[in-house]
């Protein structure tokens, strides 16, 4: 695959993905179309029978809640194959921060209506004045036949605006910013008719209308009545190739669907020679405490599954290595000073090995070493990242996902700048950079 299929790729996965549950969607449809097979939780598996009786092993992927995904490769005999060779796999999050709908969320303001919104996760919240919103997520509501279905919704269109407050009513505006979350955020939806700015127009009411016209008459009964849903606001500004020598992406949503993208591609263009997984969890910007999240017990589960005692897991875990992939924070040029001087990664100078001494990342000497070797392998170039010791570091999937299964992990990412706002920085060439050692590693 040549960088630009790869990049074209990307951007339109992250156009088609505003939430987690339509990452989810459109992993599942390059799933399919690569030859891997639906599994139901709630089902007994027969991968073992499959497996056995092909000379290539079978590809298959499951989701939980439809905002986790985990795909996965599996040679021949099954068993065997898994406690000897271990599992190679690579671990992403298909959740970003963003501004959630709340359940009872209409606001009238001076013949507005707006919508009153909760922050998921650390957002920038500064970006998101002033941008054009459209609304996306999944819906759940009564039909008819009085049983109760899920649909997705992308409105695509821009239907609402947080609109800054301008610089002659805020002088210091330039110099200090703070944002009230309850009262600066909720986005502006319409103008009011005059007769009517007393009334309340409900938002379940919109919602319904906009279900049935868009719900599949073939599969989906018409709606009577909304239950619930989890709606996100979105940036409709397409990701996009920038810079003079077309150097960059910038995006919504690369922390962290440009690393389930990536993991996506390389599971899917593989030899097929080598037990091969890819995860993807929801909820890591607020913590994974789900059971969608990573340390909730779904990749367990699964792995769990694919063996036939406690100690051929345990065996098959010994034998596995994970990479956990998610963006790093690449050396900004005008505050340069808010990194280690020796640890500053430039955009399109090859993906990050993440450190730190305190756990909260999971790599370490040998895992370090794999992933160096891997991108020498695949002829790419690699940095180190470490935070600033006098400086607060985050964390990742990475060591939670080594604590809950005890496999051997390195965490990596590619350099970003703006990290968390409604539009991300990374380099174009990172972003095939570490494809081609996902690739690597999973051949």
């Amino acid at each position: 695959m040549k960088n630009e299929d790869f990049t074209n790729g990307l951007l339109a996965f992250i156009k088609s993905s505003p939430t987690p549950f339509h990452a989810v969607e459109t992993m599942v449809e390059i799933l399919e179309k690569n030859g891997f097979k639906r599994l139901n939780e709630a089902d007994q598996w027969d991968v073992n029978s499959a497996a056995n009786s092909s000379t290539q092993g079978e590809r298959y992927y499951v989701t939980r809640n439809n905002s986790s995904i985990v795909a996965f490769q599996i040679m021949q005999p099954l068993v065997g194959s898994l406690v000897e060779q271990g599992i190679r796999m690579v671990g992403a999050h298909t959740d970003s921060p963003c501004l959630k709908v709340k359940p009872n969320p209409e606001i009238i303001n001076n013949h507005y209506l707006q919508l009153g919104v909760e922050v998921y996760g650390g957002a920038l919240l500064n970006p998101w004045f002033d941008r054009d919103l459209s609304l996306a997520g999944r819906v759940s509501y009564l039909n008819k036949e009085d049983k109760i279905e899920h649909q997705l919704i992308n409105l695509e269109k821009a239907i609402a605006v947080i609109p800054s407050l301008a610089i002659h009513l805020d002088r210091e505006a330039n110099k200090k910013h703070s944002i009230n979350q309850q009262n600066h955020l909720p986005p502006v939806m319409m103008k009011l008719p005059e007769h009517k700015s007393g009334a309340k127009p409900g938002f379940k009411k919109i919602l319904l209308k906009i279900i049935n016209a868009n719900r599949d008459a073939t599969t989906q009964s018409k709606a009577v009545k909304i239950l619930d849903y989890e709606l996100s606001f979105y940036d409709v500004q397409p990701p996009a190739v920038i810079g003079l020598h077309d150097d960059f992406i910038a995006s919504a949503r690369l922390d962290n669907l440009l690393s389930c993208y990536t993991g996506l591609m390389a599971l899917v263009n593989n030899d097929c020679r080598q037990n091969s997984l890819l995860v993807c969890n929801d909820h890591e910007e607020v913590g994974s405490m789900s059971a969608a999240g990573a340390q909730g017990s779904f990749l367990k589960s699964v792995l769990q599954r694919l063996t036939d005692s406690d100690e051929s897991f345990a065996r098959m875990i010994a034998n596995s290595n994970m990479i956990s992939a998610d963006n790093a924070h690449g050396v900004h040029p005008n505050y340069a000073d808010k990194h280690d001087a020796n640890h500053g990664p430039i955009l399109n100078n090859g993906p990050v090995i993440k450190v730190n001494a305190n756990q909260r990342y999971a790599s370490n000497s040998e895992t370090g070493a794999l992933f160096k070797r891997l991108c020498q392998l695949a002829d790419v170039p690699v940095q180190s990242f470490v935070v600033r010791s006098d400086m607060a570091c985050g964390s990742t999937l990475g060591p939670i996902t080594a604590s809950e299964i005890g496999v051997k992990t390195v965490d990596v990412g590619v350099p970003t700048f703006a990290m968390h706002s409604i539009r991300e920085l990374a380099g174009r060439w990172d972003a095939f950079y570490l494809y081609r050692v996902f690739k690597q590693f999973f051949n």
